[in-house]
């Protein structure tokens, strides 16, 4: 499928994550007057109108700019924090198409909650992206809501995709992605810290230890992300038999680090669910 650059998009919000998404629309074909978005801060509606040539409003200088985004879009991006996702869908939804996708990339908001501020059949689609999206790099999911069907999940997944690697999955399984994705490069950053560490106690200089941890990380990170890479093969092949890499990896086994790695992703999950219960009572109340 290929990118549909007719559709008028509404950012609601324009935080790294959507502005990530709105670069990669930009370089596929979409016309920038196709593009609104709302944001916060006057300075920051100005940097956007500058780097993108899109109209961005300022909400804090600008009554209405929300409901005046989402008008005439046929896609609508709601991108800001979790606490604020349900009271923005309230404040549109009288202004939305009947035929205009919601699609959220707040974590831990549900489908459901959001379903619940907005008309009813109004589609919703719920999208968990990582960082490295900024990179072009991301995973996103897209997961659907009762009045999402292929067509629109296919939309999404095109309108997504520039933005990285795009998976569907049911709504139940996003806690579980994200403890692996969503947090995922934090424990890569989290390793690279720990190798500096280790760096300096062998004795290497502290810049030295840090560049060597961070370069390596990385570059193991482009090995991964070649056609048919997998991560076992490619961990057996730099691992000797009897050799140095082994005694490490034994030690690590050993120390049951895998365990570490699986408690502390149940722990994220865990999380998550706790959080989203949090919003849903808020929402309520």
């Amino acid at each position: 499928m290929t990118t549909d650059t007719t559709q008028r998009i509404a950012f609601l919000g324009c935080g790294s994550m959507n502005e990530s998404i709105l670069a990669g629309l930009l370089a596929a074909g979409l016309d920038p007057a196709l593009v609104t978005a709302t944001v916060r801060r006057a300075e920051r509606a100005e940097e956007l109108r500058q780097r993108h040539g899109i109209d961005a409003q300022a909400t804090s200088e600008v009554d209405g700019a929300n409901t005046a985004a989402v008008r005439d879009a046929d896609v609508v991006i709601l991108g800001v924090k979790p606490v604020g996702i349900v009271p923005l869908a309230r404040e549109v939804a009288p202004a939305l198409k009947p035929s205009a996708v919601v699609l959220s990339v707040a974590a831990a908001v549900s489908i459901a909650m959001i379903e619940a501020a907005l008309p009813a059949g109004q589609p919703v689609i719920r999208s968990m992206p990582n960082t490295p999206s900024r990179l072009g790099r991301g995973v996103l999911s897209i997961s659907a809501g009762s009045s999402a069907g292929p067509d629109l999940m296919a939309r999404a997944r095109d309108l997504l995709r520039p933005a990285g690697t795009v998976v569907e999955i049911p709504e139940e399984q996003v806690d579980a992605l994200s403890a692996v994705s969503g947090s995922g490069p934090a424990y890569a950053f989290y390793l690279a810290e720990a190798m500096a560490a280790a760096g300096e106690e062998l004795g290497l200089d502290p810049d030295l230890a840090g560049l060597i941890a961070r370069e390596t990380v990385a570059g193991a990170g482009f090995m991964l992300a070649e056609e048919g890479a997998d991560a076992s093969a490619l961990r057996r092949a730099v691992t000797s038999p009897n050799g140095t890499t082994q005694s490490a990896i034994e030690t690590f086994d050993k120390l049951g680090l895998a365990h570490i790695v699986a408690d502390g992703a149940q722990a994220a999950t865990a999380r998550a669910a706790e959080i989203t219960r949090e919003l849903a009572e808020s929402a309520s109340s």
